[in-house]
């Protein structure tokens, strides 16, 4: 991959951290934000239909919404040591066949990938630099509903934030993490005729669902 942001995604979640998360969600399931999300997309109508995961780390929301009745879909990351621990759980589960796995930057691959009826990213916006074309690209595959969580735009989350990345420079590490602004994010998807329909903030996290309007 020629993006050096995505160079930095598939160095910090190596095999050893995909391991590390792939057993923690065995013993534990998902996150509570997570859960929160996949709650709220199962109000969008998770039953009969088709997802387009951006970014789905382990397949924590992958394998919920096929738990609530999805069909199937795509699962994008430019992390392949996470796309193979999503895979080897959807495997394990028995849906592995009714699910494309595409490795690589979405905001590269995403002209060559269907629509889908759930667009989700979890914990995914702050990984990227270039925000704009992230939320454009993925909103655009949107038929019935957009889901994520990304960072609270605040000061506490950006102290935090800006505490990691001074500890990435000292490491001389490639990845960085962000915080974009809310009503940017947000002016975004409603240009895309996507309207929030869900919100749920934690002390540095939120999570969104917004429907597609018509």
């Amino acid at each position: 991959m020629t993006c050096q942001q995505c160079v930095g995604i598939e160095r910090q979640f190596d095999d050893a951290v995909a391991r590390r998360e792939l057993k923690r969600y065995r013993r534990k399931g998902p996150s509570k934000m997570t859960r929160a999300l996949l709650e709220a997309l199962a109000g969008e109508g998770a039953e009969g239909a088709t997802f387009l995961d951006v970014g789905g780390g382990v397949g924590a929301l992958q394998h919920g919404l096929v738990e609530a009745g999805a069909v199937g879909g795509t699962n994008v990351d430019a992390s392949p040591a996470y796309l193979a621990k999503a895979r080897e759980e959807a495997t394990e589960r028995g849906y592995a066949e009714r699910v494309r796995y595409i490795s690589g930057n979405f905001v590269d691959v995403h002209h060559g990938l269907d629509d889908a009826d759930l667009v989700t990213l979890d914990r995914v916006i702050c990984c990227y630099h270039d925000m704009p074309a992230l939320v454009d690209t993925s909103a655009s595959k949107a038929r019935r509903a957009y889901g994520l969580i990304y960072p609270r735009d605040r000061r506490l989350t950006r102290l935090a934030i800006g505490l990691l990345n001074f500890v990435q420079r000292l490491r001389r590490h490639p990845f960085r993490a962000y915080v974009h602004a809310t009503e940017a994010v947000e002016a975004r998807l409603q240009a895309h005729g996507l309207r929030r329909v869900y919100l749920r903030h934690w002390m540095l996290w939120q999570a969104a669902v917004f429907r597609r309007e018509g």
